[in-house]
């Protein structure tokens, strides 16, 4: 069991991070200041933080790290390799949705990605923390399933960014541009939709079976 100082420890760098995304999203990351976050977190000196994190770019990884569903089943990737395609499709389209749909994060991932359109430094990190991870396992996701022959053999870098793809133009018609049925269209029903039209194309023998 750990310590009482350990989880004062851990507390104290939770709160670090909850206060973070607050500020992370009302400022964006390159605006943010430690001494924002350290006001927002109750931490008497913006010095402090670093006691808990190497830099400003560790606590945004780590505030990502906690309030995106979709890295947190990324960090379970072994388990996920074992898994059949529609399961795998519909955690990884579910982790997708929650993780735009939330009131939360929505502003933060707004503000980041007009910052990534402005600054290329800015937008290789937020790359490396998320978009590529879960392109990569993706990607190798569909290429074992080909070699199983569970999955019919193509490009599986196109593939996955098809999958992928018909997601964001989802999020994208419901927090940005506003789209008319917004409301109506529910996250669970763009899910179930994307995941059979996807396997439809993608399982072996599906063509055959409609024919």
């Amino acid at each position: 069991m750990p310590s009482r100082d350990e989880q004062d420890w851990e507390r104290k760098r939770q709160q670090i991070i909850d206060s973070a995304l607050e500020v992370f999203s009302s400022k964006g990351f390159e605006k943010a200041t430690n001494k924002d976050i350290a006001d927002a977190a109750g931490v008497k000196s913006p010095g402090l933080i670093y006691h808990y994190f190497k830099d400003k770019g560790d606590l945004f990884r780590q505030v990502l790290e906690r309030h995106t569903a979709t890295l947190q089943l990324l960090s379970h990737t072994d388990e996920l390799m074992e898994r059949p395609p529609r399961d795998v499709l519909m955690l990884m389209g579910n982790a997708f949705i929650t993780t735009l749909g939330n009131g939360t994060t929505v502003p933060l991932f707004k503000l980041m990605l007009g910052e990534s359109l402005r600054r290329p430094a800015v937008a290789q990190m937020v790359n490396t923390v998320g978009p590529m991870r879960g392109f990569q396992f993706l990607t190798r996701y569909l290429e074992l399933q080909m070699d199983k022959g569970v999955l019919r053999r193509m490009d599986a870098r196109a593939a996955a960014r098809c999958f992928i793809g018909s997601l964001i133009g989802y999020v994208l018609a419901r927090e940005v541009f506003r789209q008319p049925d917004s409301a109506t269209l529910s996250p669970e029903t763009m899910v179930v939709t994307a995941v059979d039209i996807f396997l439809e194309g993608m399982l072996v023998g599906s063509r055959e079976h409609a024919e």
